[in-house]
């Protein structure tokens, strides 16, 4: 519960200054969000392929990628 109101909190937060925010800084913020989103997609396709992956242990995988 904790966590779904500091979501909104800060989705209330980030809405007021996106509202007085230049239209280029928007669209700033909205490319850094795809980036994220992608580099998140990538994270998560490495670690599947990592889990299936017979020659490297998942333990080194984590070593090697923290």
């Amino acid at each position: 519960m904790e966590t779904t109101k500091t979501r909104q909190a800060l989705l209330k937060a980030i809405y007021e200054e996106l509202e007085q925010a230049y239209e280029d800084t928007l669209e700033d913020v909205l490319e850094l969000l795809k980036i994220r989103k992608s580099e998140d997609e990538e994270d998560l396709q490495d670690i599947y392929a990592a889990r299936n992956d017979t020659t490297i242990s998942w333990e080194e995988y984590k070593q090697e990628s923290a």
